[in-house]
């Protein structure tokens, strides 16, 4: 099966898995630095775990799913064979080709599927192979998902419809495997959007999402797929959505993202801390429709400045909405102009992607600028 009108490269899509999953991580390590040793208080912490990847916690999360409702269904291009990145493996063989299929090549089409299940009661789990070929599907998303409910008066909604979907740097994606579309999808009232950062929120953040009386995009960091295993509870548990998590508490500076940008924060805070001297606040938002305000303003009114950094452009990208939150809400409290550290204003390039995504050396450029303005 191969994407010749699309594809960087023409490569069958088999035979582009195995690329995939080696530029998504050979997995088993454990995540460094503090961020992994984070206690999520909206996570079970006292049943039993089992140490997975992401990849393996989005499997379990819809393994769930599927077992305790019978409407569910999964499915999208290769999703019946597992999926180039094995998200949905061996779930086909469990529960059958009616509830877990292989779709056409047809973005547009997967989504006007999914909405059509939805809107008939039913709980549509889509994957978008890889988030660069959402855009096919966008009129469908934004205009019939997001207002099924408010054009039919309340009457008629969408409520059961979820879409996952890679995102973000793989190494050597370029413009076609490697793009971060949130913030177009943030800008749409009546969806919600999802970026998970850890095996453990993705199973819970997807469940939420899967059960969410709104349609959902959950954007899985295709870099995370399996970076690294973490211990997830076997049981079924949900995150909320649109609640932030402190994830290191500080007094000087206050830094935000969300997915795979945490880990280059992580780093990025402890040059800082240990060259410059200061104390930083670390928050992943987790949701960036809605997103938690309350959490961001309530650290930047106690630190009085703002870093924030993600993959995706700077102009108009989701930390323009942040920054311009944050001005509203902290003008007062401000001691430093806020710095938005992100991807340049380009296409995404292909050998240059090292230098286009946002690594610890510019966030730390960021969180010294913030701190000696």
């Amino acid at each position: 099966m191969l994407r010749l009108s699309r594809a960087v490269c023409s490569m069958p899509t088999r035979a582009f898995a195995s690329t995939a999953v080696a530029a998504a991580g050979s997995g088993g390590d454990k995540l460094p630095g503090f961020v992994h040793k984070v206690v999520d208080e909206d996570v079970p912490q006292d049943g039993e775990m089992v140490e997975m990847n992401l990849f393996e916690a989005v499997n379990a999360a819809m393994d769930v799913a599927l077992d305790t409702d019978e409407t569910a269904c999964v499915f999208g291009e290769d999703v019946a064979f597992g999926g180039v990145f094995r998200c949905s493996m061996n779930l086909m063989e469990k529960y059958g080709k009616d509830r877990v299929f292989s779709t056409p090549l047809s973005e547009q089409g997967i989504a006007g599927f999914a909405i059509g299940m939805a809107a008939m009661g039913s709980t549509a789990i889509a994957e978008i192979q890889f988030a660069d070929y959402i855009f096919p599907a966008f009129d469908q998303i934004v205009n019939e998902a997001a207002k099924y409910r408010y054009r039919s008066g309340g009457m008629f909604d969408v409520g059961g419809l979820t879409i996952r979907s890679p995102y973000g740097a793989v190494g050597h994606g370029g413009l076609y495997h490697s793009q971060s579309p949130e913030a177009y999808f943030s800008h749409t009232p009546g969806l919600k959007v999802v970026i998970p950062r850890s095996p453990q929120q993705a199973k819970g953040l997807l469940l939420s999402a899967i059960r969410d009386p709104n349609p959902v995009l959950v954007f899985e960091p295709k870099a995370l797929y399996r970076a690294a295993n973490e211990p997830v509870p076997v049981e079924d548990y949900e995150i909320p959505l649109g609640k932030a998590q402190v994830l290191k508490e500080g007094s000087d500076v206050t830094v935000v993202g969300y997915g795979a940008q945490i880990y280059v924060l992580e780093q990025a805070i402890l040059m800082a801390e240990k060259e410059l001297g200061i104390s930083c606040e670390l928050i992943d938002l987790r949701s960036i429709l809605p997103w938690d305000k309350d959490t961001v303003i309530d650290s930047v009114n106690k630190t009085g400045r703002a870093v924030i950094s993600h993959e995706a452009p700077k102009t108009s990208g989701f930390a323009a909405e942040v920054s311009s939150t944050i001005q509203e809400a902290c003008f007062l409290n401000l001691e430093s102009p806020i710095q938005r550290v992100c991807g340049w204003d380009t296409p995404f390039p292909l050998i240059f992607e090292p230098v286009y995504v946002p690594d610890k050396h510019r966030v730390f450029e960021g969180i010294k600028a913030a701190i000696e303005f």
